[in-house]
């Protein structure tokens, strides 16, 4: 079984515009990674793989953690969810990335990620009135460039040039996330991140999985690595505001799950969600990369599998239901997800 979901962007009563999403759910008890018959193999470029982009980030900090230097560094949890996040670039995302880099020696002159401008208000107006004040700092990647640099001087590996796929740094990335999402590494293509480090293709089965694996590592621990994925992981759901920002999907979804789900959103319409209480790893994909259709597909999907309960979505509606406005600020129509359960090739509304 498998699920889909159609997000109607609505004006009125017309259907002007439709987003198809697809959604792969992994349990504990599968292999990790293995792929369902429809999404082919890693390495594969056909529709079941796409990348990881920023979902990938907690298998990105794990050697951090999994090596013992977080605990060493004496990284709280706000910290280790800064270097997993996509910050909103508010104040405190950026105090925290400062932090970190002035404790193992670094300034943000060292950061590869480039600059962007940040999505949080009170940030914008700082940099629009102090157009110096612009910084890598402010880019939604800054923190996990911080850990990443992090890695580099505990292993004593250069810092130049650790974005770099044949750095070291980016080959222990690559071998990590293959073994968290059970393929082999020889078979993930590699692109370039918006942030300018690697960026993998895996299904999105191979994804879940990976998620299924965090689900299972935060409920019960285990091995070493699986108690380095569970510090993690509850470390992202005890600082929901951390991994995105005040208003941002993944957070909103952590915060209405009470504790119950991780969320990690990922560029071009991409969600990952891992649910402790049942092993679980969730992928949702916008096959159009369309993040405006992220929000309903996902509240709606979630409801259907279970992971979120009806009286969750009352706090999420802005992300259920999103409105279209017209020029003049009037509320025109709304955007709609429909979930389909796909059996074969049946397919049920």
């Amino acid at each position: 079984m498998r699920l889909q979901a159609e997000v109607l962007v609505l004006r009125g009563a017309i259907a002007e515009s439709r987003h198809r999403v697809q959604c792969a759910v992994a349990d504990a008890g599968a292999p990790a990674g293995a792929p369902a018959p429809e999404s082919g193999a890693a390495g594969d470029t056909g529709p079941g793989v796409t990348s990881f982009r920023s979902a990938a980030k907690p298998f990105q900090l794990l050697p951090l953690v999994e090596r013992g230097h977080a605990e060493r560094l004496g990284c709280t949890d706000a910290e280790l969810a800064i270097m997993a996040a996509s910050h909103s670039g508010s104040r405190a995302h950026l105090a925290l990335v400062r932090g970190l880099l002035e404790r193992i020696g670094c300034t943000a002159a060292d950061l590869a990620c480039g600059y962007h401008d940040p999505m949080d208000a009170e940030s914008l107006a700082d940099v629009q009135r102090e157009p110096d004040s612009k910084s890598p700092l402010h880019n939604n990647c800054s923190g996990k460039h911080a850990g990443m640099l992090a890695l580099a001087r505990a292993e004593a590996w250069p810092i130049t040039g650790y974005e770099r796929p044949e750095h070291p740094l980016q080959q222990l990335m690559l071998r990590t996330i293959a073994e968290c999402c059970g393929v082999s590494a020889a078979t993930i293509p590699l692109g370039v991140d918006g942030c300018s480090v690697p960026v993998f293709g895996l299904p999105l089965t191979a994804m879940a999985q990976g998620y299924a694996r965090l689900a299972v590592a935060m409920a019960s621990g285990g091995d070493g690595r699986a108690r380095a994925l569970q510090r993690i992981g509850r470390a992202m759901v005890a600082q929901p505001v951390t991994v995105e920002g005040v208003g941002r999907l993944a957070t909103d979804i952590m915060l209405a799950g009470r504790g119950r789900l991780l969320a990690k959103s990922g560029a071009e319409g991409l969600l990952l969600v891992a649910q402790p209480a049942t092993g679980r790893g969730i992928a949702i994909k916008c096959e159009d990369g369309a993040m405006r259709a992220l929000g309903p597909a996902a509240v709606e999907l979630l409801l259907a599998l279970g992971a979120l309960e009806p009286g969750d979505a009352a706090s999420l509606v802005l992300h259920r239901r999103p409105p279209v406005h017209d020029a003049a600020g009037h509320v025109v129509g709304a955007l709609e997800g429909r979930v389909r359960v796909v059996v074969g090739d049946d397919v049920r509304a």
